[in-house]
């Protein structure tokens, strides 16, 4: 099992900036990617950005270029750098913790944070 314990939510300001990060502990054998999804009342959960073991990093468009997501590996530790933030950006933001393993996906998930984009 993961564990995913999330933190950094709470009320900004339309352009304003917050910066959540997900700790990860537990078995992370097998764990090629953490992400950040993110899901709005009566709206189906989607996927704002992942991060590969390599690095390498996928964003949707409806965050491109204000969003940035990072890992420590050191740490098992995931941030997401959200800049320029829009109303229609709150949400409850998930971390996700994605495992492949003998060709079966596994997904862990954390409790959520909220982030609320209002004046």
């Amino acid at each position: 099992q993961v564990q995913l314990v999330e933190s950094g939510g709470g009320l900004v300001q339309p352009g304003g900036s917050l910066r959540l990060s997900c700790s990860a502990s537990g078995n992370m054998f097998a764990i090629n990617a953490m992400g950040w999804y993110r899901q709005a009342p009566g709206k189906q959960r989607e996927l704002g950005a992942d991060i590969k073991s390599g690095g390498s990093t996928n964003y949707t468009d409806f965050v491109k270029g204000r969003f940035t997501i990072s890992r420590d590996n050191a740490k098992n530790t995931v941030y997401l750098e959200m800049n320029s933030l829009k109303p229609e950006d709150t949400s409850v933001y998930y971390c996700n913790a994605r495992r492949y393993l003998f060709g079966e996906r596994y997904d862990y998930w954390g409790q959520g944070t909220q982030v609320t984009v209002s004046s």
